[in-house]
């Protein structure tokens, strides 16, 4: 147990150190987002032992994919308006609070920050919103995105220093640039805004604007007329380097999406890990992974920051367009590219008939990132295997010019294209060496793969799948150990932690999404134990 306990002290100097190991403080464990938790509690001997406790029953059907924080004795989740407070043993609400505003199309929030004993999160009319953990009692709200535009705040905010990191999301409609912000902790103010596509002459200003790059990032836009720039929004959550203070910010993708040649350039910083001062906002550096965009490849998902076997620094993260990067922080350079699915007929031209390609515009890595288990040396990759065919009209370019500011602009008459019938889909979860990007293993699910990844130093593996089946592997090897069905779409966090009561598993599932071929059933909280106590269930009164 020494061993593993210094091995997580290594791998995760953050904020969250400071608390104990057992708990999981953020929305991937460390602000690093490493995911690895140091309990051995459950491990390949007696996981098949492993039940369900208890649950918690929402009462409502929506895409549930929301990170679940523990921490304080309370595990804590998120609806798309609702914020609640559980115990983490028994499933009994501590509190609930309710926001009343216009549902988004998806439906979506993708869970809260902790700090200083308060909460954080997003909302779909785009305000930041804040609760004492222990009440649920509202304490300041903060507009940062505007609704009327198809602006929203789905992101899991992470909080370090007094400061609370959130984004905007909308970036496929037309105008919307995404924007990243830091909001004092106390009282909501905006400390500094970044905007993550170049700010023009008209956008608004929110707070004060941070330090840009000393280049003209604006001249790797060669927009045509009646195109202003677009996109680079956030829709997941980030990764911080807590020593170094510097903020990791994935960007997503330009638009209009599958209109390339009307928007000529590198179309920076789209596609690309953004790092910035935490403090001041300041840019620092940028990774371009998905250079010019045309598929709706986002970078959406939040690095991995890890220290590998051999030393190196290392960000790891998994865009959707199916493949795991590693990047050299020391010197800046890729160390490898790796595919972790299909991946198929990406160069082709799209035309009015229709393209087919792999990953699909709902495919590869979607909302959540890499693990890694720094026992082994490996990064643990949930991927969606789902093709897409795209049609664009030929006279998309002049239909694109003449569309109305703030609504989706993708350049196809079919929004953003056709998804190959659901039977034809799967998942895999692939582990690689850290150093060298080598495949040790690689499982394939029925059901494609969203929700977080999560190993442990009892050398398991946990995650979901889009049937709603839990596993449990052997994270050296791969072999399956153990799964359950748990009745709903596994699309959130799947985290572990241990109040004294002995380690439990806890999963968000039932997502029922527009979007997404899943039963339609109430989204839920489960918690999973060896515990030879009878199951309890609490819900929404």
């Amino acid at each position: 147990m020494l061993r593993h306990l210094a091995i997580a002290t290594a791998t995760a100097l953050s904020a969250a150190a400071a608390h104990a190991a057992t708990d999981w403080p953020s929305y991937n464990r460390t602000p690093s987002s490493e995911r690895y938790v140091v309990l051995d509690a459950i491990d390949a001997k007696n996981v098949g032992g492993l039940k369900t406790l208890c649950e918690y029953d929402t009462g409502q059907q929506v895409s549930f994919q929301s990170g679940l924080i523990q921490v304080d004795g309370a595990l804590l989740g998120t609806t798309e308006q609702d914020t609640f407070s559980i115990d983490p043993d028994t499933c009994k609400e501590n509190w609930r609070a309710h926001e009343v505003f216009e549902s988004g199309a998806l439906k979506v929030n993708r869970g809260l920050a902790w700090a200083d004993g308060r909460v954080f999160r997003g909302s779909a009319d785009g305000r930041v919103l804040a609760y004492e953990a222990r009440t649920g009692k509202r304490l300041w709200a903060t507009t940062i995105a505007d609704a009327a535009r198809g602006e929203s705040v789905p992101a899991a905010p992470i909080a370090w220093d007094g400061l609370v990191f959130v984004g905007n999301a909308g970036g496929d409609n037309k105008g919307v640039k995404g924007r990243i912000y830091a909001l004092d902790a106390k009282d909501g103010r905006i400390v500094w805004e970044f905007y993550l596509v170049p700010k023009e002459a008209g956008d608004f200003a929110r707070g004060p604007s941070a330090p840009a790059a000393a280049d003209d990032v604006a001249a790797t836009w060669k927009n045509e007329a009646g195109f202003p720039i677009s996109g680079g929004a956030n829709w997941t959550s980030y990764s911080l380097d807590a020593i170094n203070g510097l903020l990791y910010v994935p960007a997503g993708n330009p638009a209009p999406d599958f209109v390339g040649a009307a928007r000529g350039g590198a179309n920076l910083y789209s596609g690309s890990v953004v790092v910035l001062d935490a403090k001041t906002g300041a840019y620092q550096r940028h990774f371009q992974l998905v250079p010019r965009d045309v598929h709706d490849w986002d970078v959406s998902a939040p690095p991995a920051l890890i220290t590998s076997k051999a030393g190196r620094k290392l960000m790891a993260v998994t865009p959707k367009d199916g493949h795991l990067y590693a990047i050299d922080l020391g010197s800046g350079k890729t160390l490898y590219r790796k595919p972790m699915t299909r991946v198929f007929n990406t160069d082709s031209p799209f035309t009015p008939q229709g393209t087919r390609f792999c990953p699909g515009t709902q495919g590869g890595a979607e909302w959540n990132g890499p693990a890694y288990d720094p026992e082994h040396n490996l990064l643990f990759t949930g991927q969606v295997d789902w093709c897409a065919t795209v049609r664009v009209e030929a006279d998309a370019p002049q239909t694109l010019a003449n569309a109305p500011s703030g609504k989706p602009w993708s350049g196809s008459p079919d929004g953003f294209g056709q998804m190959d019938d659901a039977q034809k889909w799967a998942g895999w979860m692939t582990a690689s060496d850290a150093d060298s990007g080598k495949r040790r293993w690689q499982f394939k699910a029925p059901f494609p793969l969203l929700g977080g990844t999560t190993p442990t130093s009892g050398g398991l593996l946990f995650f979901g799948d889009m049937g709603g089946n839990l596993y449990a592997l052997d994270a050296a090897s791969g072999k399956k150990l153990w799964s359950q069905d748990l009745g709903g779409a596994v699309g959130g966090g799947v985290i572990s932690y241990d109040t004294g009561r002995g380690q439990r598993i806890a999963v968000a599932a039932g997502m029922t999404s527009p979007i997404w071929p899943t039963p339609k059933v109430n989204a839920k909280i489960v918690v999973l134990g060896l515990d030879a106590a009878p199951a309890e269930s609490a819900s929404q009164p």
